[in-house]
């Protein structure tokens, strides 16, 4: 495995892949990887000829200062993760090499409605920044396919509408959530709960669960209200939002008829640790 810091190098890399006709897959990453993580990279490196992951904290995706400076750095122990799943090449740069000429966006991404809502709604800019490393990413990378895991499924359909905006040819392989064997899905963010809250952390995934059998005979509204309720009933746990939407849109619905792919999006603060998490309720479209 290489360990690559230069996005010259990286790009050279890709060159010869490319040149020789292999096939390149690339999953994106914060670092701190989980066994979330892991699963998007073993899919990557099952369906590609060479894979590469990115293990690089993008500061321009960060509206509070504190989040970007508490987010967990593990790069070593990455590494040594990376190389057991048998990745090509992990590319772990500074921020000069992934913003040569600063960190200022030379133009506003086009995301559609999809990212105005949620978590472009309570995060102002966030998906603008994903947006500018992403794209910055997948120009050095050049990869046929782009892996992404479901547990940031609003993000899944803003990268979507990027590409298409921007004309970048990939593939984007949307991966399902994997969570510890309490629910919570699996996330960095974990690492930042104490012991008390990592034991009520799981009431997110149960409290979800839990409303999927309710809407069977309830209104979307009494849905919407008894998972809140129930969540803001825990000690030391607060709703940021918890929206019911089109998944092909990201817009909030009023009735279950309204769409034919729903799901369920929540952000709870946990003591001071954001989560987020979301439930498939209806999809008639396969996807």
């Amino acid at each position: 495995m290489l360990i690559i810091k230069e996005a010259g190098g990286l790009e050279q890399y890709v060159a010869r892949a490319r040149n020789n006709g292999r096939s390149i897959g690339f999953v994106p990453t914060m670092g701190a990887l989980h066994r979330g993580h892991l699963s998007l990279v073993e899919r990557c490196v099952k369906e590609n000829d060479e894979s590469v992951v990115s293990v690089f904290v993008n500061p321009t995706q960060f509206n509070n200062a504190n989040d970007l400076a508490t987010y967990p750095r593990t790069e070593e122990e990455d590494a040594r993760l990376l190389a057991e799943a048998g990745v090509s090449v992990v590319f772990m740069p500074s921020v000069e090499a992934v913003y040569p000429d600063g960190t200022e966006r030379d133009h506003e991404f086009d995301l559609g409605a999809a990212a105005e809502v949620m978590e472009g709604k309570y995060r102002p800019g966030h998906f603008q920044g994903v947006a500018q490393v992403v794209s910055r990413l997948f120009l050095l990378v050049r990869p046929d396919r782009a892996y992404f895991g479901e547990k940031d499924f609003q993000q899944i359909a803003v990268i979507r509408n990027m590409v298409k905006s921007e004309g970048i040819k990939v593939e984007i392989v949307a991966c399902p959530i994997k969570r510890a064997d309490d629910g919570l899905a699996l996330s960095s963010r974990n690492a930042l709960l104490t012991p008390e809250q990592r034991k009520v952390a799981p009431e997110i995934h149960a409290a979800l669960m839990e409303s999927k059998a309710y809407m069977l005979d309830h209104s979307l509204q009494a849905t919407h209200d008894t998972v809140v309720d129930r969540l803001n009933a825990v000690p030391g746990m607060r709703v940021e939002y918890f929206e019911i939407v089109d998944a092909e849109t990201m817009q909030t619905i009023d009735d279950w008829a309204e769409a034919r792919w729903i799901v369920g999006c929540i952000t709870v603060y946990c003591g001071a640790v954001r989560l987020i998490d979301n439930i498939e309720y209806k999809n008639e479209l396969g996807a």
